[in-house]
């Protein structure tokens, strides 16, 4: 979890309107309708995949809302074979992990291109 924190501040370093949990879910509030909410109202789901997410249903519950309002996946694995990922992001390019801020700015550099 601090890999992704320490992601997250990076990018908004860079100018990344970025929603993580941490910063945008309050005490109380549910965390379904943020995380929809958020959802909604991101253009890209940075997807960081290690060999336990992908079987975990709110994994999938964000992968199948993003895809179905045909918004970006990116994924961002670490200890996994691309063979491992789900299927409905193997066939996309993904990004390779380095270092919270060097994969910050190349994500960045990325959706700034596109």
């Amino acid at each position: 979890m601090e890999w992704a924190r320490s992601f997250a501040q990076a990018l908004k370093k860079r100018g990344v309107s970025v929603w993580f949990d941490e910063f945008d879910v309050h005490l109380g509030e549910s965390i379904r309708e943020a995380l929809e909410s958020g959802l909604r109202g991101s253009d890209v789901l940075v997807a960081l995949l290690d060999p336990t997410n992908p079987a975990k249903p709110a994994f999938f519950f964000e992968l199948g809302a993003t895809i179905g309002m045909g918004k970006m996946v990116v994924s961002i694995p670490k200890d996994m074979d691309p063979g491992n990922f789900p299927l409905d992001v193997r066939p996309r390019r993904y990004l390779v992990r380095d270092s919270p801020e060097q994969t910050a700015e190349e994500l960045s550099n990325a959706l700034m291109a596109a």
